[in-house]
């Protein structure tokens, strides 16, 4: 039993600022409620085309606005702002905001989304699950990114994460266990998950070789997967367009190296003898079942499409 001596931890409710009229309205109580960080775990800025392509596409008003000043290390993340000739302008501030969003069949929907925070993480929590409450959400799912060795002429994977087993039976590619650095969307989750709150994560596996550049085709595969949890029509048409140019040039790009169409061709034996149900604990694992230094793996295709740099 800790005491504490003066004062309390500070309260969540100065974190964000509320559209009043909106955020008291009925016609917002029981939503879904989708979530996406930029800053971390993002590979292939899966979480940043999303976040574009829904609030680009899709009606939508913001409910709450959170304070940047406090969440954010501005001299880590800077933002821009333009230097024309002889003045500044089109300075870019941080957004950390709740949206109202409406689908493509005029269903409603909440949309939490910008900069992951890097300081008060707890307080962060604390203030979403309130907001949570209040607005009794149905379905709190997040998505991330990470890069994997994976090809990337196989379907795109996806690890889920919650406490809704019908969302997460059957669906992983890759179920393991490992410590891993912890992103404000795994506070979150566990956060929501002690409030007694539906929730559940999706990991979108990129290759690790287009981990750096934007990879539409895993962006279309978490709107597939958010879209199907939350019975949302999400917006795919663009990304899909723009997922079947890059890889047109992905494609050209291994045409033209035969050392980089040898590291392919290994990386789709290993991933369709793990689809064929082999012993493999997952696709990170070697004959030894042991974990590969992944940087040799892909070195070659790596080091090769960031010559040629393959994002539009």
């Amino acid at each position: 039993m800790f005491e504490r001596i003066s004062g309390s931890l500070l309260d969540p409710d100065a974190l964000y600022a509320k559209n009043i009229g909106l955020f008291h309205n009925p016609e917002l109580r029981g939503l879904n409620l989708v979530m996406g960080f930029t800053g971390f775990a993002d590979a292939g800025h899966v979480v940043r085309q999303i976040t574009g392509e829904l609030l680009d596409t899709l009606d939508s008003e913001r409910v709450a606005v959170f304070d940047a000043d406090q969440l954010m290390d501005y001299r880590s993340r800077r933002p821009h702002v333009t230097f024309v000739e002889d003045h500044l302008q089109d300075y870019q501030p941080p957004t950390l905001a709740l949206y109202r969003l409406v689908d493509g069949l005029g269903k409603p929907f909440l949309f939490l989304a910008g900069f992951e925070p890097d300081l008060q993480w707890e307080r962060f929590a604390r203030a979403v699950v309130q907001i949570v409450e209040a607005l009794d959400v149905n379905l709190v799912t997040w998505i991330h990114s990470i890069p994997m060795p994976v090809p990337h002429t196989r379907p795109v994977g996806v690890t889920v994460h919650g406490n809704r087993p019908e969302l997460i039976e059957g669906i992983s590619s890759w179920k393991p266990t490992v410590e891993v650095p912890a992103a404000v969307g795994h506070v979150l989750e566990l956060r929501l998950t002690d409030a007694g709150r539906n929730v559940a994560g999706y990991v979108i596996h990129v290759p690790h070789y287009l981990a750096e550049a934007e990879y539409p085709t895993a962006a279309v595969a978490g709107l597939e997967y958010l879209g199907a949890a939350t019975s949302l029509m999400l917006p795919t048409d663009r990304l899909r367009e723009s997922g079947r140019e890059v890889g047109r040039q992905i494609a050209e790009q291994i045409e033209a190296s035969e050392e980089v169409q040898q590291v392919v061709a290994r990386l789709e034996a290993r991933y369709d003898e793990k689809a064929e149900g082999t012993v493999r604990r997952s696709l990170l694992a070697n004959e030894n079942d042991e974990l590969p230094d992944g940087d040799a793996l892909g070195a070659a295709v790596e080091a090769y499409l960031a010559r040629e740099n393959p994002a539009p």
